[in-house]
């Protein structure tokens, strides 16, 4: 027979509160600067960077790489061409992929990135050790599972997109 684990107290609750706010508030101020040095914002800059990295990349290759859904990736597609930062390509061999390159907006919105496109936080993750990401995972599963209203729809989203739509909300 197993024993319920007792509440956590109203400090801890606090506390993990506070630590909440301070991923949601650094990641919102790093996609804020992020918009305002390159004039696109984060979601869309993390794609150019992704087809800096690998031109030619096709629309379901990117975003497996975004961990976004195909219909999402291909409206920030969409957006970025009709800026003139992206340009479409259909492949010689197959005319039904669309091959993705930079074009001149996008390169330029590239030059100005401080740094990763992802944000702060792919990068804090990635610099985990294993162990410490499994308990993570682990732990947020538990307290993902706890909320109410909960809409598993939003892990498709890139973060910066959810901040963004936040802000339009204010």
């Amino acid at each position: 027979m197993t024993l319920p684990l007792p509440a956590a107290t109203p400090q801890t609750h606090l506390a993990v509160l506070q630590q909440f706010r301070v991923i949601y508030g650094t990641m919102r101020q790093y996609f804020r600067d992020l918009e305002e040095r390159c004039g696109i914002p984060g979601a869309q800059m993390w794609i150019l960077q992704e087809v800096q990295r690998c031109p030619g990349i096709g629309v379901t290759e990117l975003a497996a790489r975004l961990a976004i859904h195909q219909s999402t990736c291909s409206q920030l597609l969409d957006r970025l061409a009709v800026r003139g930062c992206l340009v479409k390509t259909r492949n010689l061999p197959d005319q039904r992929r669309l091959g993705l390159h930079l074009a001149p907006g996008g390169e330029k919105a590239i030059a100005a990135l401080p740094g990763s496109a992802e944000g702060a936080l792919p990068a804090a993750l990635a610099a985990m050790p294993e162990v410490a990401l499994k308990t993570l995972q682990i732990n947020l599963s538990e307290l993902i599972r706890h909320l109410p209203g909960r809409d598993d729809a939003f892990a498709s989203v890139p973060l910066a997109e959810i901040v963004r739509n936040e802000k339009r909300n204010e």
